[in-house]
This record gives structure tokens, sequence and C-alpha cells, in this order.
């Protein structure tokens, strides 16, 4: 990488790598959880990612860049992380608040993840591609607060 440029491409494609796991991901998460209202938000969430992983495209298109060739290690690390608590022996309260942690780590790193592009985007003067990404920034905060709300309403305590 020999400039900003360089770096915002690396970026794009490590965030298509990570969109294009947790697709994959996603379905165990809601195969596993016990709360409807979790299964819902983990349905929707996976439509979301579907688009967000478009948008992506997108952007990568509109720039001349192949989205692919990548793969995000730290989403592979907190997928199998995610993975290895889903296998363990627990109450399915329990499970459902571990759910939400892991779900909320990997909106953390997300948020950030497209933080960093939308400030790059901007620097290079790539205002449509800084604003169709914000787009997905807004839904994973909006994803992240959701999760907050379900775990602060409920299901930490009925894990109690």
């Amino acid at each position: 990488m020999k400039n900003l440029e360089d770096l915002f491409e690396h970026q794009l494609k490590d965030l298509y790598s990570a969109e294009s796991q947790l697709i994959k991901a996603l379905p165990k998460m809601h195969k596993k959880a016990n709360d409807e209202q979790l299964k819902q938000a983990i349905e929707k969430h996976l439509e979301e990612t579907k688009e967000h992983k478009n948008r992506l495209k997108e952007v990568c298109d509109d720039l001349g860049i192949k989205p692919t060739g990548e793969e995000c290690k730290a989403m592979k690390g907190l997928i199998e992380e995610a993975e290895s608590f889903l296998e363990e022996d627990a109450d399915g309260d329990v499970r459902d608040a571990g759910i939400i942690a892991e779900a909320q780590r990997v909106e953390h790193y997300e948020i950030s993840g497209y933080g960093t592009v939308i400030r790059y985007a901007k620097e290079l003067g790539h205002e449509k591609a800084a604003k169709t990404l914000q787009k997905t920034l807004d839904e994973e905060y909006k994803t992240d607060q959701n999760l907050t709300k379900m775990a602060e309403s409920r299901l930490n305590r009925k894990a109690k």
C-alpha cells in the first residue's frame, strides 16, 4: 500500500469479506436463539447484512475496485468465538444473553470499520461512496441500540 486510496480499497475489501462471512454466520445464531424477538432481530439483521454487502459492491463497482480477494481475519475470529459460545451447554435464557453479547462484538467491529472507510472516502473526495456507506453505518448503530434495549429491558434479567 502506497497511499490512502490503497488503504481505502483494502478496507472496503475487508468489510466486504466481513459482511460475506456474517451472512453465513447469522443463521447459526438464529437457530440457537430461544427468544422470539431475538430471532426476529437476527432475521432482520441478516437481510440488512445482505444489503450492506450489496452496497459495498456498488461502491466498489463505482470506483473500479474488485471487492473480493481479502479475508477479514477479525470477523473470522469474532465468528469463531460466537460459534464456540453457541456450542456451550447453556440455559436458553443465558444463551440468548450471550448471543446478544456476541452479536454486539460484531456490531462494534463493523461500526469501527464503516466509520473509518467513511472518513477515508470523504478525505479522498468520494462523496457518493461516503453517503452510501453512511447508510450502512446508521443501520449498524441502530442494530446495536436495539440489541442493547432487548438485553437491558428483559433478556439479561431472564438470564439471572
